[in-house]
C-alpha cells in the first residue's frame, strides 16, 4: 500500500497524506501528474490511498474507486438525533458514556452510530484487519465533513485500530467493555450498491470464529451483538439469540453475558 494525493494538491492535503503514511508505516509518494495505473506500474503496487480535499479514496488499477462516506449511517444518525429508535442501539442495551468495540469496522457505519449515541463521555474502538480499509477509515473519520456538527464530532471520537479482533479481544481484561459488536462480511451480498460493492474486495471474508465469541463474552459487560442475514445459520452455530425483524433482510443476534 502507498499513499498519495490528487493532482495539484494543497499543502494541507499533502501534510495529511504524509501524516497518514507515517501512521501506517507505508510510503508517501508525490502524485506529480501521474495516473494510478502509471504509479502502479512504476512502484509495482496495487493499493493506493488517495487524499483530496476533505476526502479519501482507495484506488486500484482498473477497479471501482472506494471513497469514504457515512452512507446510511448518516440517515440513522439523523433519526437518532430526532429521538427515533435504532435496532442496533436498542438490542445492545447501550447507554451514553459506554465503551464499545466494533470488531469488524469496515467503513465505520455502525461505529459512527455507536459513537453518536454514547456521546462525549463514551468510547468507541473500531477494529479493522485490512490495512487499506483501516487507513481509509482513519483519514475519513477525521477529515470528512457533514452538515451536522454532532455527526462530525462523533466521527472524530472513534479510535481506529488495525488489528484482527481475536488478538485485540484476547488482550482485554474481563468485563472491561460494555458492548462488543460483530458485523462480518456476509458470505453472499444482500444487495449491491455502487458505494458498498467495492468493500468486498478489501474486507476479511473469514467466518466469525467460536474463539472470537468466547473472548467477546469474557470481555463484555452488557452485550455481544451480531449482525447477519435473516436466514443465516451463524446465529445458532455461535450461540446467539436471534432477534427477528419482520421488515428487514438483516437481523441481529445477541448474547447477554
Amino acid at each position: 500500500m502507498m499513499i498519495t494525493t490528487g493532482d495539484d494538491a494543497a499543502t494541507y492535503t499533502i501534510q495529511r497524506a504524509q501524516k497518514l503514511a507515517a501512521e501506517f508505516a507505508v510510503p508517501y509518494i508525490k502524485r506529480a501528474g501521474r495516473s494510478i495505473p502509471k504509479l502502479a506500474s512504476t512502484y509495482n503496487e496495487t493499493d493506493f490511498i488517495v487524499l483530496v480535499e476533505q476526502e479519501v479514496r482507495i484506488m486500484r488499477p482498473d477497479e471501482p474507486i472506494m471513497q469514504f462516506h457515512p452512507s446510511m449511517a448518516y440517515v440513522r444518525a439523523k433519526r437518532l438525533l430526532k429521538g427515533e429508535a435504532d435496532p442496533m442501539i436498542t438490542h445492545s442495551l447501550i447507554e451514553p458514556g459506554d465503551h464499545v468495540i466494533d470488531c469488524t469496522a469496515g467503513l465505520g457505519s455502525d461505529s459512527l452510530v455507536f459513537s453518536l449515541y454514547t456521546g462525549e463521555q463514551g468510547k468507541v474502538v473500531a477494529l479493522e484487519s485490512s490495512m487499506p480499509l483501516a487507513a481509509l477509515l482513519t483519514e475519513g473519520l477525521r477529515s470528512h465533513v457533514t452538515a451536522l456538527e454532532a455527526v462530525n464530532e462523533a466521527m472524530r471520537r472513534i479510535e481506529v485500530i488495525q488489528q484482527d479482533h481475536v488478538t485485540y479481544l484476547s488482550n482485554q481484561p474481563d468485563k472491561s467493555v460494555d458492548v462488543i459488536y460483530f458485523d462480518p462480511m456476509f458470505r453472499e451480498a444482500v444487495h449491491q450498491s455502487a458505494a458498498i460493492a467495492p468493500l468486498r474486495g478489501f474486507s476479511n471474508h473469514n467466518a466469525l470464529t467460536e474463539e472470537a465469541v468466547k473472548q467477546a463474552i469474557r470481555v463484555a459487560r452488557k452485550s455481544v451483538l451480531l449482525k447477519e442475514k435473516w436466514d443465516s445459520p451463524e446465529y445458532e452455530r455461535l450461540g446467539f439469540k436471534r432477534i427477528q425483524r419482520k421488515t428487514s433482510k438483516i437481523e441481529y443476534g445477541v448474547i447477554y453475558p
